[in-house]
């Protein structure tokens, strides 16, 4: 039984909860909070509280936004028929950094992955057939993860496509990374540079 006074053991219960953060940890973040000013503690559960009232998923994109649509789909200088599908948000962040790219996306929230429970109803398929189907999309770039899971649902969107002839379907190109060397990459990434090799 905890000797921890109610408040304590159910704060420690609830960052204990989170991902990444066990009860030893839990008890180091509240004792932090417990020593900090009233007004800052108080700005975690303020920024907490924002996240899960002004957050929602773009009506469009289904990426994460306190504007619907988000700003990226309501930005006029986007080529709105390049659509980028990724699984979530934060890989569009990683897109995004890179800053090569100038289109729009499409985030699936998740992947197919059967043994996980994950089915291609889970996902947000049918929002982006809704976006082909409107006739502004010439391009999709799969930005599918290269796993397994990734692959297939890549798979499984190629298929749906496939309807639609006036739209291409490209994949994001794998291989060797600029500046590496062959004698240290595995041969996942040799497969894939030697298959995805462009014309010099």
């Amino acid at each position: 039984m905890s000797n921890y006074a109610q408040s304590i053991q159910n704060l420690m219960d609830q960052l204990a909860g989170l991902p990444g953060i066990g009860m030893r940890s839990a008890e180091r973040i509240t004792f932090h909070l417990l020593k900090q000013k009233p007004e800052d503690a108080l700005k975690l559960a303020d920024a907490i509280r924002d996240v899960k009232t002004r957050i929602r998923n773009c009506s469009i994109c289904y990426n994460l936004t306190e504007q619907d649509p988000c700003s990226i789909c309501s930005d006029p200088s986007r080529d709105q028929g390049v659509v980028c599908v990724v699984e979530q948000p934060k890989d569009l962040l990683a897109l995004e950094a890179a800053g090569m790219y100038r289109g729009v996306y499409h985030i699936l929230l998740g992947r197919i992955a059967p043994l996980e429970g994950s089915q291609p109803g889970d996902l947000t398929i049918d929002g982006l057939m809704t976006r082909i189907a409107s006739g502004t999309v010439k391009e999709i770039i799969m930005g599918t993860n290269p796993t397994m899971e990734g692959d297939g649902t890549a798979l499984h969107l190629q298929g749906l496509i496939a309807q639609y002839p006036d739209v291409a379907v490209t994949r994001l190109a794998r291989g060797l990374p600029a500046g590496s060397s062959i004698e240290y990459a595995n041969k996942n990434i040799l497969a894939d540079a030697i298959s995805g090799r462009q014309k010099m």
